[in-house]
Formats: C-alpha cells, structure tokens, sequence
C-alpha cells in the first residue's frame, strides 16, 4: 500500500475566525475527509495551503513536532 501524501505537522488545531488547522491549513471538512479524496485533489488543496496559514489569526501555543525536531538537530 502506497504512503498518503499529507501536510499534516500534528498540531490539530483549528483556528475559528479562518477555519484554518494552525499546522497544516486545512479545514476540519478537508482533514476528515483527506483519505477518501483523489491524490489530485489532495495536491490541490496543498497548493493553497501556504496562503491559508498566512491569514490564521494566531500562532499554535505547543511547540509542533518540526519546529521540535529542528531545535534537536540544532537547526532552529
């Protein structure tokens, strides 16, 4: 069984003025229903994804799991 591509970051948080997940800018529609859409579809919500996070209201207050791997590695 082939990987499903995803821009999760696991953060799983909901910004309620957009309706934007802070870590990966999809909608809570959009996350529940990833599995079942096409990969097209799946690589065209992702194409809008960058312009979604920059209208999010606030910042996650948890440190998400690749800003914590980056500070690991000393990257951050």
């Amino acid at each position: 069984m082939a990987a499903i591509e995803s821009p999760c970051i696991l953060v799983c948080s909901v910004d309620m003025k957009t309706g934007y997940c802070f870590g990966c800018g999809r909608t809570r529609d959009e996350i529940a229903g990833w599995l079942d859409m096409t990969p097209e579809t799946r690589r065209e919500i992702m194409a809008t994804l960058p312009a979604r996070l920059e209208t999010v209201e606030r910042r996650p207050r948890r440190e998400t799991r690749r800003s914590r791997m980056a500070r690991e590695r000393g990257t951050a």
